[in-house]
């Protein structure tokens, strides 16, 4: 009988792969695993996920991560542009200012009462305008705003027009001033935009005057802007 010489490796030099049952190596049960697409693990190669030992899988797993991803890069480029334009007004006085007064030690005062006696005073609402500014939230003052003009127009044709402005600038979602407004709210309004009136935009305006009152004065009475105009005014009236 003539011998068989073997010349194959040696157990020791095939560290990379597991021996299973039945003389079965790693490598060969996920090939059959992967339906015969050659899926292998060597000892410097990493291994599939464990979701991905199948085409299917792997595909959906590669959709999922990058649908994710350019999500989260939409969402830094719209708060990029945000800050950007936030940045660029602060560089300048507050713009288009209502007209007031100096407030007097009575009236501040009386704005850490309640949210409804500072948003009444015409010196308050700039004062919190301008703190909204510092927390680059002040779109949301800028379109209440917008909307309290809105109800006082009555000509058909500007009321069209300042809604189509008051959607551009606060509504799109291509708008570096874009408000936080749930879905729901915004079909209110993609539906009133088709005949616009001086209500177009009221559900909206309600829902970010709960997000100002909740969230940003509450703040706003804790601020150095608060406290420092609190504290000048006493100063000047015991003086």
């Amino acid at each position: 009988m003539t011998d068989i010489l073997y010349t194959g490796p040696l157990p020791a030099e095939r560290g990379g792969e597991l021996t299973m049952g039945g003389g079965c190596t790693e490598s060969s049960a996920l090939t059959r695993m992967g339906g015969g697409r050659g899926v292998t693990t060597t000892q410097n190669s990493q291994r599939p996920n464990a979701c991905c030992f199948c085409w299917c899988c792997c595909c959906s797993c590669s959709c999922l991560t990058v649908r994710n991803e350019e999500d989260r890069r939409k969402r830094r480029r719209r708060r990029k542009r945000r800050r950007r334009s936030s940045q660029d007004t602060r560089m300048e006085s507050v713009p288009n200012c209502e007209a007031c007064t100096k407030p007097s030690l009575e009236e501040i005062r009386l704005w850490s009462q309640s949210f409804d006696k500072l948003m009444k005073n015409l010196a308050g609402r700039n004062v919190f305008r301008e703190f909204l500014r510092t927390e680059y939230s002040e779109e949301n003052m800028l379109f209440w705003l917008a909307c309290e003009d809105l109800k006082q127009e009555v000509n058909r044709s500007a009321i069209e027009e300042k809604s189509r402005s008051i959607y551009e600038d606060y509504i799109s979602i291509l708008s570096p001033r874009e408000v936080s407004l749930d879905a729901c709210v915004r079909d209110v309004i993609n539906r009133k935009m088709q005949e616009p009136s001086p209500h177009t935009f009221e559900d909206a305006q309600l829902q970010i005057y709960i997000l100002m009152h909740r969230d940003s004065y509450p703040r706003f009475l804790s601020s150095s802007i608060y406290k420092s105009l609190l504290h000048d005014s006493r100063t000047s009236s015991e003086s």
